[in-house]
């Protein structure tokens, strides 16, 4: 098994919490931003930027280290192992209630990739996530105060 190292954030503005799909892959389910940690890279690094470069939003700042797991990604036809940091990122822009963004230079790939993103509310819950992307919500909530 291949392992690899990747940051998930969750992104809030008030109560709302970012999620986005991919149009032309909608098998891939909601999913929160992230991705992989490049070499050398610190996790607290990785996540700003990768929150940055997928949503497109720039004014994003780092919260709280909420925790780690790995998962293996064989139900997703991937021999790899994908060890996680989970992070809470604040939003401080006045973001749209939904938009479509290109991550243009998206790891392991040469093309760009189309996400739509759109908030769900906290407090209403949180639509089923992908992979175990959902793996600290509930501290997210504990921290959020929600």
């Amino acid at each position: 098994m291949i392992e690899k190292y990747k940051v998930l954030t969750y992104i809030t503005r008030g109560s709302g919490l970012l999620v986005f799909r991919h149009p032309d892959s909608p098998e891939s389910g909601i999913q929160v931003p992230g991705g992989t940690v490049e070499p050398g890279e610190r996790v607290e690094d990785a996540a700003l930027r990768e929150a940055i470069e997928e949503t497109g939003l720039a004014s994003l700042r780092l919260s709280i280290y909420l925790g780690d797991m790995s998962r293996d990604m064989s139900d997703f036809g991937m021999d790899e192992i994908h060890h996680r940091h989970y992070f809470h990122v604040w939003c401080d822009e006045e973001p749209p209630a939904t938009w479509q963004y290109y991550e243009l230079n998206p790891h392991g790939s040469h093309q760009p990739i189309l996400f739509d993103f759109y908030w769900v509310n906290l407090m209403d819950g949180v639509p089923a996530l992908t992979a175990n992307h959902a793996a600290y919500i509930p501290k997210l909530a504990a921290h959020l105060g929600l």
